[in-house]
């Protein structure tokens, strides 16, 4: 069940952009709902969806090069405005009779850029601006009805427009924070040409995801995948506004949660919110399918189906249990693969589904990014406590655990993550971090405690700064917290001998390790 505003809405094609989903969110910040499709779109899905607006992504591929990905040519011609951005330039440029040919200098990083105020995109913007660039080939001449925009060092055609037919082009990253007014430039597209208003709101989103969920249960029954993180607990307020009683949350303790966890979601949610609650006690089940597997997609894959296998055993006992909700988000779709991107990894609420499944799903959240959904919490009046709450997977320690899965590493897990998050909370620094959490690695060391030889166990301390869950960059934690953090964790938590801090981003890396 996707929600959006029908009567404004942009689509963002995607050629494989590294860069696509925040193209997504700039649109989105300028409260205009945004959608990442396909590049094979047909011209005529794009008509059945009534968009305002269309952006072609970037890409790795270079439009001369066989098997090149391309639009349906018909797009430039369906009375849409449309935005290339980088490769989405090229090709627009290529496909429309202009010439791109391979760079004599790639231009990479921060770059000057002459343009032109008076055009449609640049307008009550300075003539000189800072870009960021990413491209190893131009347009070296714009089809013959565009006019040239913006300059550079590199790009004889670095913006371009056909403003009668509403089709623009620029070369550099507008969605990126090193493009610093590339707002601004959204903003003339969206409420130039594309005749925006900026009415995606999020009080609007619950209005309509309400009504969608009254619509799409008609009186059935709903169960709802229940963690005790933001995501769960904004389903659970949407749909409880949509079915009232007719909802029973399912909270299955798998016994790879936190330290403390299990008793905190129970108490939280079946007294404090007075939500209908069902606790399921399933660790030995969940550890038993574990045993022996160490490659993190099986382990992934096992959960999310011994997942919806318990949803559904329960909702059999409730009775005329039609749904499942869950807290799906537009990153765990993202990551999990889709038809123009790679799958990073699968999410157990995702990918990891079996193919069969009696209950029909209920995903309201599922084109949201974290900070809408924290937005959406906040409108919903949800404690500051639950949406500030740190991510935490549905698989849990089980992806924190390189290796196997067996119960006294998850005890040691589980006693080395309590102490980060303690000392962090102490700090004052929760709040300013997305994410931070333990990590126990299979790698062992030699150590010295009590004048004995030991041969410990390693933590390894993640920290990260995020807004989506996209893009992140690991926190710089002062010297005093990690030092405070490795004492801990060295003199309270059996096994240990050394603490290691990751100080990699997301890309390359993920933010989870497994």
């Amino acid at each position: 069940m996707a929600i959006a505003a029908p009567d404004e809405k942009v689509l963002v094609l995607d050629f494989g952009a590294q860069y696509g989903q925040l193209i997504a969110r700039r649109i989105r910040e300028c409260k205009v709902y945004s959608e990442i499709v396909p590049h094979t779109i047909s011209r005529a899905e794009v008509k059945r969806r009534r968009p305002k607006g269309i952006v072609f992504s970037g890409g790795p591929a270079s439009v001369y090069q066989p098997g090149a990905p391309q639009c349906a040519p018909s797009l430039f011609d369906a009375g849409v405005p449309i935005l290339g951005i980088c490769y989405g330039m090229q090709l627009m440029g290529k496909m429309l009779g202009g010439n791109v040919i391979r760079a004599e200098k790639r231009e990479y990083g921060k770059t000057e850029l002459r343009a032109n105020p008076e055009s449609v995109l640049f307008r009550g913007l300075n003539p000189r601006l800072i870009c960021w660039m990413s491209h190893g080939d131009v347009v070296a001449e714009p089809p013959l009805s565009f006019q040239v925009d913006a300059t550079s060092s590199n790009s004889p055609v670095a913006a371009m427009s056909d403003a009668r037919r509403n089709l623009y082009g620029v070369q550099f990253h507008p969605e990126v924070v090193h493009t610093p007014w590339g707002m601004d430039l959204f903003r003339n597209f969206l409420f130039g040409p594309c005749g925006c208003t900026g009415q995606w709101t999020m009080a609007r989103f619950v209005d309509e995801a309400v009504e969608k969920i009254r619509e799409q249960t008609d009186g059935g029954r709903v169960v709802l995948a229940l963690s005790g993180g933001v995501d769960s607990c904004t389903t659970a307020a949407l749909v409880q506004r949509g079915v009232a009683d007719r909802l029973t949350c399912i909270f299955v303790d798998h016994g790879l949660l936190r330290k403390g966890e299990a008793e905190q979601v129970v108490q939280d949610f079946g007294q404090t919110f007075k939500l209908n609650l069902v606790h399921v006690q399933a660790q030995e089940r969940f550890l038993r399918l574990l045993h022996g597997v160490t490659e993190p997609e099986q382990k992934r894959q096992i959960i999310g189906r011994e997942f919806i296998a318990v949803f559904e055993e329960h909702a059999r006992k409730i009775g005329r249990v039609q749904f499942l909700a869950q807290g799906t988000l537009y990153p765990d779709v993202i990551e999990s693969g889709t038809k123009t991107s790679a799958a990073i990894k699968t999410h157990h609420n995702v990918g990891a589904l079996p193919e069969r499944m009696r209950l029909k799903l209920i995903e309201p959240l599922r084109d949201l990014f974290k900070d809408e959904v924290r937005r959406l919490a906040q409108e919903l009046k949800l404690p500051d406590e639950l949406t500030w709450r740190h991510p935490f997977p549905g698989p849990g320690l089980a992806i924190r655990i390189v290796g196997d899965v067996t119960p006294e590493r998850l005890e040691t897990l589980r006693g080395a993550d309590a102490i980060i998050t303690d000392e962090v909370r102490k700090a004052g620094l929760y709040r300013r971090l997305f994410q931070t959490f333990g990590v126990l690695s299979p790698a062992k060391s030699v150590g010295v405690m009590g004048d004995e030889r030991t041969y410990g166990s390693t933590i390894i301390v993640r920290a990260v700064t995020s807004e989506d869950a996209m893009t992140a960059d690991w926190a710089h934690l002062p010297y005093e917290v990690l030092e405070s953090i490795s004492n801990r964790i060295i003199n309270e938590v059996p096994g240990i001998n050394r603490v290691a801090y990751d100080i990699s981003s997301k890309p390359p890396a993920t933010i989870e390790w497994e």
